[in-house]
């Protein structure tokens, strides 16, 4: 099975959210990441979704979305023509012995510290999933107290972009 992103524009209105996920729950397909946000006009909203599926069911999710009333664009982002982040806020064990490690991490992964407590350091890093993956699995062993991700953002290269109507 493919991972897809897909981008969505959408009305900036109360309950798109819940229809456009709904959609995804009565057809039986699950959401990896779902992310969504102001356009640069108030009028509307972008969702970046994305979902595991072959042709078949990413056509039949395409379809499903342009039914939905405040759906006003959906396009396949591919991946070479995209940029894509995300978001990972993480707090470690902050242990004398342990600290310089995490700090060179740190550095490594062009990371930075953005709170420092007696007992935690919380970092936070930007970059593509195979990079926030890899960051965490290289923290585990100095004890992660707690975390969480955004989910991916994601927008076109160049002039390609989704229009708002």
């Amino acid at each position: 099975m493919d991972q897809y992103v897909i981008g969505v524009i959408v009305s900036n209105v109360s309950g798109v959210l819940s229809r456009v996920s709904g959609m995804f729950t009565r057809r039986g397909f699950n959401i990896d990441s779902l992310t969504v946000g102001e356009t640069e006009s108030g009028e509307f909203s972008r969702m970046t979704i994305s979902f595991h599926g072959d042709d078949d069911i990413k056509e039949r999710i395409l379809r499903q979305l342009q039914k939905l009333y405040d759906v006003k664009e959906v396009e396949v982002l591919e991946r070479k023509d995209t940029v894509i982040r995300e978001l990972l806020l993480i707090k470690v064990r902050n242990k004398t012995e342990s600290r310089q490690d995490v700090m060179t991490a740190v550095e490594i992964f062009r990371s930075k510290i953005v709170d420092y407590s007696p007992t935690s350091l919380t970092c936070e890093l930007t970059g593509e999933t195979s990079k926030i993956d890899a960051f965490i699995e290289l923290l585990k062993p100095y004890g992660i107290m707690e975390m969480c991700r955004t989910g991916i953002v994601a927008i076109e290269r160049g002039d390609n972009c989704l229009k708002t109507k």
